[in-house]
């Protein structure tokens, strides 16, 4: 009998974009067949389906094809009837601004010479501003909603961990217990833990790989 064909999902491990529709699809106990790709050499295939070449990109066993994370994790969520999705609206208005202004300062604290209309100290404090908001929602619990983990938890955290390695001293500094011990907390979940394998890029040698068990898929199965 002929195996369906896995969704196939194209990645770049560090990308927090990326680790956030592996993480959703994790959750959700959706299988793909990941292709980790290099920024610099992507698959001619992968541009076919997303033109922009951004990661993530998903193709279904269908043929349709996402591209944004966020959908990504929501519409996998989904498919589980997961109670990551309660109070939504909740989730979504923070993922608002983590995926607006506070990704926009990320960028310019990152990356000062790419972004010279502010100093990178200044995109830093601008940043720091949402890292605050987070943290005075974390004294209310370990959640972003108090003692329930939710989507917001998931979709913002690889971001924040982008944020926190930009200086770690600096950040591990700050007077922010509450979002420092969420981190780590993240850092060492189950769900992280298991999207985060160094895989080998496709292109070097055609490897593909299983997201949830991170075992070699081969063309015999």
């Amino acid at each position: 009998m002929t195996q369906p064909t896995l969704p196939l999902l194209y990645s770049f491990r560090r990308c927090p974009y990326a680790m956030r529709a592996r993480l959703g699809l994790y959750l959700a106990g959706i299988d793909v067949e990941l292709r980790e790709i290099e920024l610099k050499a992507k698959p001619e295939h992968m541009l076919e389906l997303n033109p922009v070449g951004t990661v993530p990109t998903l193709q279904f066993s269908d043929g349709q094809v996402n591209s944004e994370s966020l959908e990504i994790m929501i519409y996998a969520l989904e498919q589980a009837q997961s109670n990551l999705l309660d109070n939504l609206e909740a989730s979504l208005e923070l993922i608002s601004i983590n995926d607006g202004p506070f990704k926009k300062s990320l960028d310019g604290y990152k990356y000062p010479q790419r972004n010279l209309d502010k100093t990178e100290q200044q995109h830093r404090q601008d940043a720091l501003e949402f890292a605050l908001l987070l943290n005075s929602k974390l004294t209310n619990g370990p959640y972003l909603q108090g003692t329930k983990a939710s989507l917001a938890d998931f979709a913002i955290a690889p971001f924040i961990r982008q944020f926190a390695h930009v200086d770690r001293a600096w950040f591990d500094g700050l007077d922010l217990k509450p979002l420092q011990t969420w981190l780590e907390q993240f850092k060492q979940s189950e769900a992280f833990l298991k999207v985060m394998p160094k895989f080998e890029p496709y292109l070097k040698n055609g490897k593909r790989y299983s997201l949830l068990t991170g075992e070699e898929i081969t063309d015999n199965g």
